[in-house]
Parts: structure tokens; sequence; C-alpha cells
């Protein structure tokens, strides 16, 4: 049976990364139809010619669907909507606001509205195969210790919006999975490419090179003290990608929920003597307390000028850690593997000191 694919998300990084790979993985693949907002579709176009030049004789058919999933329907016609549901085999929901500072008004709308939407239509859908929801580790919110794949446990409370509503999505999706073959993707913090160092925007780990960069003029760089050691989860985009792709088409995926979190994950203080080491050449030395970076974070002209999110700071205090158990037991003799992130480091570090200073890469501070 040909396999067709509906992707939300599209042309954001992630979709057309993980496109690329499907194809690679999937011979049963003929079709994609891709929800691309109308302000996308110039952009979403240039992707697919890039897409299709690189497929080698490929024969696959890519067609752009007009629509938005904060609309009911996922503002689709009728005709467009019947259509697609008698076709559509894979959906690979991604469409989602990942910005860690994002208000709560948008971070609801789209990422729990969206998700909404999404599932509803995909219950049309006649011939699923399989529905794949990118959701992320963080769902855990403020919850420390040992967290688990098969939880799904409302903590006290959550460092941000984007947390939250990414919590409240994926709830949504797991009551969905007595109805609808599902498989939910949790990544940890996604960073560049492990051997190019390749990236979409400059945020989450990318942050510390940002403040390390803008204080280089300081005879000494000191560490941003805090009372609790606590590792940080950084993964690379290629693991996400490679992973994702196998998973979701994974026979025994149906119904679990995995980590793609690194099982070896670094403590904060050693990625930012890695960091530190790799710009400067030189070691840390001194101490910040916390207390008082997140009051100069506090302040909206430092913030800017140092190119730190202060909602970033939280994840370097935060003492959970995520058991990847499931994911590292189906993905066993996949050949995928989480890179080590102390290798990946040297070129990070090169392409962002390549492009620090092009706008695109570079997220507006609230």
């Amino acid at each position: 049976m040909n396999h067709i694919y509906f992707f939300t998300g599209f042309p954001g990084f992630i979709s057309n990364q993980l496109i690329r790979e499907l194809l690679k993985r999937d011979e049963a693949v003929n079709k994609i139809y891709l929800l691309v907002l109308p302000d996308q579709m110039v952009k979403a176009e240039a992707e697919i010619k890039e897409i299709e030049n690189e497929l080698d004789g490929t024969k696959v058919d890519f067609e752009v669907v007009i629509g938005d999933i904060t609309k009911e329907n996922l503002d689709m016609s009728t005709k467009v909507n019947q259509n697609l549901q008698q076709k559509i085999t894979h959906v690979f929901h991604l469409a989602a606001i990942y910005d860690l500072a994002v208000p709560e008004k948008i971070a609801q709308v789209v990422n729990v509205e969206g998700t909404k939407h999404v599932n509803e239509w995909v219950k049309g859908i006649s011939n699923l195969k399989r529905y794949t929801y990118f959701s992320t580790a963080y769902v855990a919110g403020n919850r420390e210790g040992n967290l688990y794949e098969h939880e799904l446990v409302l903590p006290q409370s959550f460092k941000n919006h984007y947390e939250r509503t990414k919590y409240d999505a994926e709830v949504l999706v797991e009551e969905l999975k007595s109805e609808v073959p599902i498989t939910i993707i949790r990544p940890g913090i996604v960073k560049g490419h492990s051997k190019t160092g390749q990236t979409i925007k400059f945020d989450g780990p990318y942050f510390i090179l940002n403040f390390l960069d803008r204080l280089s003029f300081l005879p000494m760089y000191p560490y941003i003290s805090s009372e609790r050691e606590t590792v940080v989860n950084l993964v690379p985009v290629d693991y996400i990608i490679q992973a994702t792709a196998y998973l979701a088409l994974y026979k025994d995926g149906v119904g679990k929920t995995y980590h793609l979190t690194d099982p070896k994950p670094c403590k904060a203080t050693e990625i930012y003597e890695l960091f530190v080491g790799e710009l400067y050449k030189k070691k840390p030395k001194g101490h910040v307390p916390m207390a008082l970076s997140q009051a100069f974070l506090s302040i909206r002209p430092v913030r800017a000028y140092l190119g730190v999110e202060k909602e970033a700071l939280e994840y370097f205090t935060w003492q959970g850690r995520f058991d990847c158990t499931e994911a590292q037991k189906d993905l066993a003799g996949s050949g995928i593997v989480c890179p080590d992130f102390r290798e990946g480091v040297p070129a990070m570090v090169e392409f962002y000191l390549k492009y620090k200073n092009e706008e695109r890469y570079q997220i507006k501070i609230r």
C-alpha cells in the first residue's frame, strides 16, 4: 500500500528535515501534503524545490494545502477535507510555538487549540496508519527527579507558557490514543547538527554563547552560580530527525511516548566550561550569583544586549532527569544513537561565530 503523508509545521526546519529523512527510509511514500499558512507560501515552495532537487530521481509528489491549525477543519474547505481524509495514511503534527517567552494567549491558541483542531481532523481519516505528534520532554514542568516516558502528570507549576500549553496539548493527544494509532515524540532542548553545527536560530543553549560573546571584553568569564548542580538535556537536531523518522514508522511504536533526550547529559557547569574553552581557550573564573543574574535579566535593555531570555535561566537550576529507556530500547539495532554533546561543541561554536551577526538567526528578546 502506498503511503500518503500530511504535515503541519511546514516549511519549518524540523518538518523539512524530517521529510528528507522519511524519504530515505520509506519507499512506500509517493505523495506528501503540506499544510501551509498563506504568508508562508513562497518559502514553502522554495523549500519543496530544494527537497525535490535532492531526491536523485525518486518520484514523490508534493502538494501545498493552504490552511491554519488554529481554525476549525484546519481552515480547509469541506471538499478538500473529504478528499484528504480519504487518502492520508500518516499525519505528522509539528506546528507549534516553540518560544520560551511566548505570551500566554498566543501559546494557547496555537499549541492547545491548534492541536485540538488537528486531533478532530485526524479522527475523520479513514485509512490512518499513524499519527505522530511532536511534543516536548518539558511537559514535565517543574517536576524534578526521574521523569519517565509513560508519565503525563500535571506538575504543581510550569516554567513558562510554552511548557504549560504543550502539556495541555499532549493531554489532548494522549486521550486520543484509544481511538487512533498515535506515537508521541518528546525531544529535549534541540541544538544544531552534531557534525555541521547547523541550526535555524540561536536560542536555548545559544543564549550562553550570546552572553559570552557580548561580554568578550571582560578579563575573565565567571560562572553563573547556583546552589543546585543540574544537568541540561541538549540534543542535536540530527538525532531528533533520525529517531523520529524511525519511530514514526516502527510497527511497535503505536501507542507509545518517547523521550528523545540525551541518556548521558552534561552538567550545566560543564556546558559553560566547554563553551568558554572553545570560544576563548580559557577556563571560567569567579562566580556571579544566580539571583543577581536573574535580577539583571529582569531589565529588558540588559536582556536585549546580552541576547538572553530570562526564562532560559530556569533550565540551568531545574533538577529533572529524563528517563529514555523506551526510546533507547526501540532504537536498538537501528544504528541511531544520541551523539555525545561534548564532541559536537566545536562545530556548534564554529557555526555560531560564523553567523552570530546575521539577524535571521537571532530571536527577538521580549
